[in-house]
């Protein structure tokens, strides 16, 4: 038997930006006995490859036109995409060939604009008008034309040709879907980079229309709770970034809480570049975070914290964890993700008989914060805003009590700004020495969550004698700073602002506390 199919001839058009694969494709498609229609720089590749290719103007009689703007944009083609068994006498009467295999991906709008250097007149250039179209037609008519956007997807088109001598019906329904999701994602991007030029003008960060896509990486058991279902989702077309880049080296699927949570600590621990640090987050709070000479001291620093409510936590570090470290989480507590950047052969050994805690190995990936919107959906509508990146260093703060901060106590106050960004409002936080004491989060009362950290530094067995005290909002009352001061804290950092700052700041003084403001909230809900 031969492996060359002996079909009758049928017409595929082959005319791609991303020429990944297609060489191989269209070799296979002739094969299997299709002749190639193609253009421009496609048609040139596959020629140079050996395979015979019929040009769209030699098919369609009319020459391309406009510097290339105008050429697929003919009846012969759109006629053939379109055409159905009940068009045979007009196709007859204009002869026009049906086309059954389309593979067409859009110009690079994407990764043009993300240059730079790109100007509005070389995005507009490259903007796709012919390739959309073949595509949304091919799409409509899956009943009869398979259209391939995706690359990936050459194999299974192949392998169905050869199998069978047809693309089955359900893989052109599916590479219809797919296609229009294509072009949908394109138009987005498109409509997005518009929008942002106009609010150039009008200094608006925000586009009047907002078209993202996202792509289920991974279905769920179920979400937050057995009765609602999830998926998890990641960013259509773009480079992965964050958790969306991660490599999971062992252990159970991750469930909806695991992302959320493993997210926030991925977040928290990239703060840190000063040296090894360790974040522990539970229900997308921190409850523990440290630096320390080794990650090994980071880890039992950060452990301290709170022991209890690290157990089924979440573990995030900023180096490659190591063999110690591995076997002390082992050998301590219950983990149900442990992140880094990478993991030693040894350190990864460690874990193998707890088969169920996952590894995710995040690697150098960008952490996607860049330029990120943050979402939140409401009923009726969605909540959109920029993603909150920025923190203040020493230079942007004020001092406005008395006493200034000493050095210790400067080093000090930044981490605790640092972490306390990251914890459910109100949040409070006491750090001292390049490490948290007791966190309060998540209070409808600010003094309430002072009162929490302070009780759970005591549980721990924590001293708050001469510790910093971070507010991720301003004190409305002076409660909080005299609740403070009972605790031990000698220096606070809080962004300011409130009607009584004068009453907040004179309690201050009264107890002999630093006090410095950052004039930046950080409220996180």
């Amino acid at each position: 038997m031969s492996d060359t199919p002996n079909f009758p001839e049928r017409l595929a058009l082959v005319s791609v930006s991303d020429k990944t694969g297609v060489v191989d494709f269209a070799r296979g498609l002739a094969a299997a006995g299709f002749r190639i229609l193609s253009t421009g720089g496609t048609a040139k590749a596959l020629q140079e490859a050996g395979i015979e290719v019929t040009g769209v103007s030699s098919h369609t009689g009319f020459p391309e036109i406009m510097d290339g703007r105008v050429k697929t944009l003919h009846p012969k083609i759109h006629g053939g995409l379109l055409g159905r068994d009940t068009d045979a006498g007009v196709m007859a009467e204009q002869g026009i060939e049906a086309i059954d295999v389309v593979a067409v991906n859009l110009y690079p709008f994407e990764a043009v604009t993300a240059d730079e250097d790109c100007t509005l007149e070389t995005a507009i250039e490259n903007i796709d008008i012919g390739g959309p179209a073949m595509v949304r037609a091919s799409a409509k008519n899956n009943a009869r034309v398979a259209v391939v956007t995706d690359p990936s997807d050459y194999t299974t088109v192949l392998a169905e040709l050869a199998a069978d001598g047809a693309v089955s019906r359900a893989t052109r329904f599916r590479l219809a879907a797919k296609a229009f999701a294509h072009t949908a994602r394109y138009d987005g991007l498109i409509a997005d980079y518009l929008s942002r030029q106009v609010n150039l003008e009008a200094d608006d960060a925000l586009p009047m229309v907002h078209t993202p896509q996202f792509q289920r990486r991974q279905a769920m058991r179920y979400g937050e709770n057995p009765h609602q279902q999830a998926a998890f989702y990641v960013s259509a077309g773009s480079r992965p970034t964050g958790l969306a880049a991660a490599r999971k080296l062992q252990g159970k699927e991750l469930s909806y809480n695991n992302i959320a949570d493993a997210d926030a600590a991925l977040e928290c621990v990239r703060q840190f570049d000063e040296g090894p640090a360790c974040v522990i987050v539970k229900h997308a709070n921190p409850c523990g975070a440290a630096l320390g000479g080794s990650l090994l001291e980071a880890y039992d620093r950060a452990h301290a914290t709170d022991p209890v409510s690290a157990f089924g936590g979440i573990i995030a570090f900023n180096g490659e964890l190591d063999a110690d470290t591995a076997r002390e989480i082992v050998s301590r507590q219950f983990v149900e993700v442990v992140i880094a950047p990478s993991f030693s052969a040894e350190a990864a050994a460690a874990f193998v008989e707890k088969k169920n805690v996952r590894l995710l190995a995040v690697g150098g990936a960008p952490d996607g914060d860049a330029g990120r919107l943050a979402y939140k959906a409401v009923a009726g509508g969605v909540l959109i805003q920029e993603h909150d990146q920025r923190c203040v260093d020493r230079a942007d703060c004020r001092g406005v009590s008395a006493r200034a901060p000493e050095a210790a106590e400067w080093d000090d106050l930044m981490f605790a700004w640092k972490m306390v960004r990251m914890v459910k409002s109100n949040a409070i936080v006491y750090a001292a020495e390049g490490r948290t004491l007791g966190i309060g989060a998540g209070q409808m009362s600010r003094v309430d969550s002072s009162r929490i950290a302070a009780w759970k530094a005591k549980e721990a067995g924590l001293s708050l004698a001469g510790s910093a005290m971070a507010s991720d909002a301003f004190f409305p009352f002076r409660d909080s700073i005299d609740a403070a001061a009972e605790a031990g804290v000698k220096a606070i950092i809080q962004p300011g602002g409130s009607m009584r700052d004068e009453e907040v700041i004179a309690a201050a003084d009264e107890h002999g506390i630093a006090m410095v403001f950052t004039g930046m909230r950080h409220f996180r809900h």
